[in-house]
């Protein structure tokens, strides 16, 4: 007979491995009824990761959005489940023990199944407690093995995490291939042992399409006995994202396996009211490139979803840089030398500083030590002269212990500093804080909320719940909003054209120079002047000399990314259309004399 698998929709890391911002309480309910008459996902992912924070920056309660979000799902049978980051909760450092068990209940409570609980650094130290209180609040534990590629990441080492992790309680185990860099046998073969290990335990796996491993890798953990498998749809499938459902669910079927039939005409309904949320404010705070998938992830192992706020890092520094090389007499680098340079930085000291497994919050720290080693090596000054405080925390064992022995170097490092390494439960460090937050809210006449929900949101994000109980956070998202439609609206070439014509004046252009040569849309589609975050492209000024074959924009069609090439030699004369117009097949761009 042949073996079911499942689909997870993972609808929130959809939108966050995308872009800044998820959809408003409205968005998710409406599309909420056609998820679930796509009648073939046995789990949506709902709720947890930044999910909540970005409520509260909206000015939305995210309490209000997590209830009615899960509702309909609840109702139909259908598992929600949630991100948590074991010792570090919902945020992006460590939580006190105190707000971590109120947070389970809270989560149970508003209709929350399943909490998928992991630690950046594979610490079960960190992982016991989110077991304990999901346990305690009659949730679904789930504890995720943070996947990556390195010769001390073996199959022995997620077992021991997984005996571990068992014998705390925990229900299920989700292999988390965050890069999606995992190797798709080696991934088969860790699901296997699991299985032969522990048959009655279920196995999620969630691998990022970014370098192109996690088809092959669904496929490899299906035949070794994975029982769920998390999926996205479009327009957000693929790039930096998840695998799409349909693509999935076609490659399972074939291979045998018994897969729920998809109700395509709800398909195609969720998949345009997902593209309107975006095109009503979401697709601004979208990064064109994680719409790409790169190769060049495999070797860094940077999470895709990094690299929109990795290349407006690097384009930040760009400047500083090459004026620093142009003083010392050296040759200026492009973007993407500068690009290649962090990621072999990246691979140089990620073995050095113990191989953490690159996943939030952790990925950030190693891609911060290698981007500041990269502009100190630049300049002329020694790499490590600039580590933050979190990556020292993380160096020193204060967030959980490294996989990996610490190189001499970084040991001398420390040593020079006069630090010390922290050997205690990295828990123990953070003291209870409740009492403090609900002394807060009483002063304030703030209501502690049903289920204490309102009271473990300021305890989680106290920052930020405070700016979205004064207003302070809704008016400077709406600000942010303005900025982001001005800046799409704007022409993308700053330069005014050497003749100011209408788009449709070509007649007038062509009697002033007589050879111009008009460049052409090859579709219809949305004009992308400046797409490509990896490789840096830009529009071309007027006056630039463009060379026949070239690259010179994008267009994105209904059926992707579009490259519109110069079919000629010479120099940018005039543009028409501004970034993000749509633009009809044939329609001209830009003329070359």
């Amino acid at each position: 007979m042949a073996r079911e698998i499942k689909f997870s929709l993972v609808y929130r890391d959809m939108w966050q491995s995308s872009g800044k911002y998820v959809p408003r309480i409205d968005q998710l309910t409406n599309i909420a009824p056609i998820i679930i008459d796509m009648g073939c996902f046995a789990r949506v992912e709902t709720n947890g990761g930044a999910f909540e924070q970005v409520n509260l920056l909206f000015g939305e309660n995210p309490n209000k959005a997590v209830r009615e979000w899960t509702r309909p799902f609840n109702k139909a049978g259908i598992q929600t489940h949630m991100l948590e980051r074991g010792l570090n909760g919902l945020r992006m450092y460590p939580v006190p023990a105190d707000v971590r068990q109120l947070f389970s209940k809270v989560k149970k409570a508003q209709g929350t199944d399943i909490s998928r609980s992991f630690c950046g650094l594979n610490d079960p130290r960190n992982l016991e407690p989110s077991v304990k209180y999901a346990k305690e609040a009659k949730m679904i534990s789930q504890v995720a093995l943070c996947i990556t590629n390195s010769p001390i990441h073996t199959t022995a080492y997620y077992l021991d995490m997984v005996d571990k992790v068992v014998e705390f309680g925990c229900d299920e185990i989700c292999i988390k291939d965050m890069a999606g860099i995992g190797r798709p046998a080696f991934l088969g073969t860790l699901v296997q042992s699991i299985k032969k290990r522990y048959p009655h335990i279920p196995i999620q796996y969630h691998g990022h399409t970014g370098p192109g491993f996690s088809v092959a890798s669904m496929l490899e953990v299906a035949r070794a006995g994975a029982d769920f498998l998390d999926v996205a749809m479009e327009p957000l499938s693929w790039g930096m994202v998840h695998p799409d459902v349909i693509t999935i669910q076609a490659m399972l079927k074939d291979a045998g396996f018994l897969v729920p039939d998809i109700n395509m005409k709800a398909y195609m309904e969720a998949r345009s009211m997902t593209q309107s949320f975006m095109d009503d404010f979401l697709g601004y705070f979208i990064d064109p490139g994680n719409k790409n998938m790169s190769s060049l992830l495999v070797g860094c192992g940077l999470p895709g979803g990094m690299m929109g706020s990795m290349m407006s890092d690097l384009k930040s520094m760009h400047g500083a840089i090459n004026l620093s090389l142009r003083s010392q007499g050296k040759k200026e680098v492009s973007l993407n030398e500068l690009l290649l340079m962090l990621f072999k930085e990246v691979e140089y000291i990620w073995p050095l500083l113990g191989y953490p497994p690159l996943v939030t919050p952790f990925s950030q720290y190693v891609k911060n030590i290698a981007l500041m080693n990269v502009m100190h090596m630049l300049k002329g000054e020694a790499r490590w002269s600039t580590i933050d405080k979190n990556a020292w925390d993380m160096i020193l064992g204060k967030t959980g212990q490294l996989p990996g022995e610490l190189a001499p170097e970084i040991k001398a490092l420390v040593k020079s500093k006069g630090l010390e390494f922290y050997t205690g439960n990295p828990q123990d460090a953070y003291p209870n804080e409740l009492e403090k937050y609900r002394a807060e809210m009483k002063e304030n006449n703030w209501e502690v909320g049903e289920d204490e929900e309102e009271l473990f949101e300021l305890a989680m994000h106290d920052r930020q719940y405070r700016d979205y109980r004064n207003g302070n956070a809704k008016k400077r998202f709406e600000a942010e909003l303005e900025a982001e439609k001005e800046k799409a609206n704007a022409p993308i070439i700053l330069s005014r054209p050497v003749i100011e014509l209408p788009r449709i004046d070509v007649k007038t252009l062509q009697a002033k120079f007589p050879n111009a040569k008009p460049i052409q849309s090859p579709v219809k589609g949305r004009m992308l002047w400046e797409y490509d975050a990896i490789y840096g492209s830009k529009a071309p000024n007027i006056g630039e000399h463009v060379t026949e074959g070239n690259v010179i924009a994008y267009i994105q069609s209904a059926y992707g990314i579009d490259p519109v090439y110069s079919n000629f030699d010479g120099k940018v004369i005039a543009t028409y259309p501004k970034q993000s117009d749509i633009v009809e097949k044939g329609e001209i761009l830009a003329f070359v004399d």
